[in-house]
Formats: C-alpha cells, sequence, structure tokens
C-alpha cells in the first residue's frame, strides 16, 4: 500500500504549481453537496500534505475549499426549492435516506443553524441538510450567512489534518498522506460515535 500511496502522492505534487490542482478542490468541494461520494474532505487533507511547508498556500487551500463548498450547499438548497416534494420523495426512497430526511428536517425546525454547522461532518449529513433546507424554505439569507461559517470552518478542519501530516513528514509525503488520513478517519469515527450517543440519550 505504501508504494502506491508514494505514486499517488508524487502524481500529485506535480499539479501543485498549477492551477489545476485548485479547480479540481474547488470542484470536488462544490460537488459533494449533491454528489455525496466525493471526496470532498479527502482530497483537501491530501493537498494540505502536499502544501503545508507554504502559508500562502494553505490559506489558498481554505479559501477554495470553502468558497466550493459554500458554492455546492447554495446549490444544492437551490435544487431543494425548485423540487420541493419530488425531491423529498427521492431522498427518502431508501431506508437510510429516510433516516437522514427525518432527522435533518427535525432538526432545522428546533435547531437550524447548529444543524447546518455540524451536517458537514455527518455522513449523508450535508446532501439531506441542504436539499431539506430548500424545501422547508430555510430564510435564504440566515442560511448563506451560516453556511459560508460553517464552510469556512470545515475547510480550516480538514486543511488542519492534512498539514498535521504535512508537518510531521516534511521529506515524506506519503506518510504524512497516511497520517494525516488516519487522523481524519479517527476523527469521523468520534464525531459518528457522538452522535450516534446522542441519539441514544
Amino acid at each position: 500500500m505504501i508504494p502506491l500511496v508514494d505514486q499517488a502522492a508524487a502524481q500529485l505534487s506535480g499539479l501543485v504549481g498549477g492551477p489545476w490542482l485548485w479547480i479540481v478542490v474547488f470542484l470536488v468541494a462544490g460537488l459533494d453537496a449533491l454528489l455525496p461520494f466525493m471526496p470532498s474532505e479527502g482530497t483537501v487533507i491530501v493537498v494540505a500534505v502536499l502544501v503545508a511547508a507554504s502559508p500562502t498556500r494553505l490559506a489558498l487551500l481554505v479559501a477554495v475549499a470553502a468558497v466550493g463548498a459554500l458554492a455546492g450547499d447554495c446549490l444544492g438548497y437551490a435544487v431543494g426549492r425548485w423540487a420541493g416534494p419530488r425531491l423529498v420523495s427521492w431522498l427518502r426512497r431508501g431506508a437510510r435516506g429516510r433516516r437522514m430526511h427525518e432527522w435533518a428536517t427535525d432538526q432545522l425546525r428546533l435547531r437550524g443553524a447548529a444543524v447546518i454547522l455540524a451536517a458537514r461532518y455527518l455522513p449523508g449529513g450535508r446532501v439531506a441538510t441542504m436539499l431539506t433546507a430548500g424545501a422547508l424554505g430555510y430564510p435564504s439569507r440566515r442560511f448563506l450567512t451560516v453556511d459560508a461559517l460553517a464552510t469556512t470552518l470545515w475547510a480550516g478542519y480538514a486543511t488542519a489534518i492534512g498539514f498535521a501530516g504535512g508537518a510531521a513528514f516534511t521529506t515524506n509525503p506519503a506518510a504524512g498522506l497516511l497520517l494525516a488520513l488516519g487522523i481524519g478517519l479517527l476523527t469521523a469515527a468520534m464525531i459518528e460515535l457522538g452522535r450516534r450517543l446522542a441519539r441514544v440519550r
């Protein structure tokens, strides 16, 4: 596995100096709002490992990822507004979709801002929350304000994880990448465990 990671890191390193890397970050962060299989967080972490030695590029990464994620969330919100009931029916086709939609609906009504902030860290939560916010007619100005904060915090969090891996292994990007992804997976598992414990209570 290490040779594969090393090869991937070497290939991505070749993109660091050009604009394509930032275009990829923007697109993946945005498309993740409607296509949950897009590895937005993993992409930001990987790029942060590769640019860990440059504070300017790290700041640029946070900005590009946050703006891309915000654009994607706004698209999801707009689709929810436009599609309404048809979208809800599509979202509720499977058992997992029903659970996520019911959670998002209940929580948006009770504590909308907190849910928009938290949804970015829940598997499938981002898609369900943005679409449901639009379908329920959550105030657009408030949505934009809260989501701008949420995407900035998320981009900073993912960049910090990648920076930790890159700073720990400055001469070995593959090892830094593995460390950063491990931290990201552990953090995601802890968030999911906390959510399930809160649900049981």
